[in-house]
């Protein structure tokens, strides 16, 4: 099993950035993608940024590309997505996720963290 903590969400102003972290733990050596995910109610979640378990790949969408930045700190087994320009429509709990595999459907979960912007 791998467990994942989110932290680094709170209140802010529309164009203040925040940093978020996701700690995994337990059998990370399983781990070879983390993202970031969003509630989309009726579909599930919503796809916001990933990141290969090495670091060397990232993926966006298009709806933050150029405003989030993923990275990945391997000594603590976190990573981190730093969310510059936020918009109020950025305002949601985001929810870290990790997979066993580059193609398959995220297998673990954190609890998520709750950014609010405010206009």
């Amino acid at each position: 099993q791998v467990q994942l903590v989110e932290s680094g969400g709170g209140l802010v102003q529309a164009g203040d950035s925040l940093r978020l972290s996701c700690v995994a733990s337990g059998r990370t050596f399983s781990i070879r993608a983390m993202g970031w995910y969003r509630p989309a109610p009726g579909k599930g979640r919503e796809f916001a940024a990933s990141i290969s378990w090495s670091g060397r790949s990232t993926s966006y969408a298009d709806s933050v590309k150029g405003r989030f930045t993923l990275s990945r700190d391997h000594a603590k087994n976190t990573v981190y997505q730093k969310m510059n320009s936020l918009k109020p429509e950025d305002e949601d709990v985001y929810c870290c996720g990790a997979r066993r595999s580059l193609t398959a459907k995220y297998n673990y979960w954190g609890q998520g963290t709750q950014v609010t912007v405010s206009s």
